[in-house]
């Protein structure tokens, strides 16, 4: 078995060391800041302008669509208030002008609980040490294949934090999306039939924000628990 568990040991370790190269690089990217972002996905930058063109053309033409349906209002076609409908256009057609600085004010302020938990002091952490640990905890309660029983719960340790690594990684990408795509949401509240969109979105908006926030919250308490147990292992 020497020969064995010298194999699953070494495993062990990579499988470890491969975390702990993603925490150190994943968690320092994610976040609300685009930045990383627009480095993987550089083209969502000049489509941007797209979008904002297209939104205040929706705009538009939706304003002039209802102002013509007023003129059918004795046949008794349904159209919107002129005045209401002019205020409520132009404030629109600001807002998806602006939609970059205010989506980016949103995010500066999602952003900044999230820096409180990535900033916040945690035990030394090295994963690496994970595993001689649980030598040590499983080689008291077992005379047999220490080794393999440790690359077991492992694996297992790494691929829950992974999932948590990837769900984290997920939600900045849909963040991205629902940013870069602001204006035409924008452009959807200009009109009464088609306000529910433009709520639905704010409320993704801020569902993505709080929802990344959790996701960090989750990746560093799940450390901590690491650290804490690998500082006192026999706490157990």
């Amino acid at each position: 078995m020497g020969i064995l568990d010298g194999i699953v040991e070494w495993i062990a370790e990579q499988v470890m060391a491969g975390l702990d190269l993603v925490t150190t690089s994943v968690l320092g990217a994610l976040g609300c800041d685009m930045a990383v972002f627009l480095r993987y996905f550089p083209a969502a930058e000049t489509m941007y302008n797209v979008f904002v063109a297209l939104s205040i053309g929706i705009i538009l033409l939706n304003w002039a669509w209802q102002l013509f349906k007023n003129f059918g209002l004795g046949a008794g076609i349904e159209a919107e208030d002129p005045v209401k409908l002019s205020i409520r256009s132009v404030v629109f057609i600001l807002l998806a002008f602006f939609s970059d600085e205010i989506v980016n004010t949103v995010l500066a302020i999602g952003g900044t609980p999230y820096r409180w938990i990535m900033d916040s002091e945690l035990p030394a952490l090295s994963f690496a040490d994970f595993n001689s640990v649980m030598l040590v905890i499983i080689g008291v309660c077992a005379n047999g294949a220490v080794a393999l029983i440790t690359l077991i719960l492992v694996i297992i340790l790494a691929w829950n934090y992974l999932k948590l690594l990837v769900e984290a990684a997920e939600r900045y990408v849909l963040l991205g999306v629902l940013v870069y795509t602001a204006p035409v949401a924008f452009s959807m509240g200009a009109s009464q039939t088609t306000s529910n969109i433009w709520k639905s979105w704010c409320r993704m908006l801020g569902g993505q924000i709080f929802l990344l926030i959790m996701n960090a919250w989750c990746l560093r308490l799940f450390t901590s628990m690491v650290g804490s147990f690998i500082a006192n292992p026999l706490s157990l």
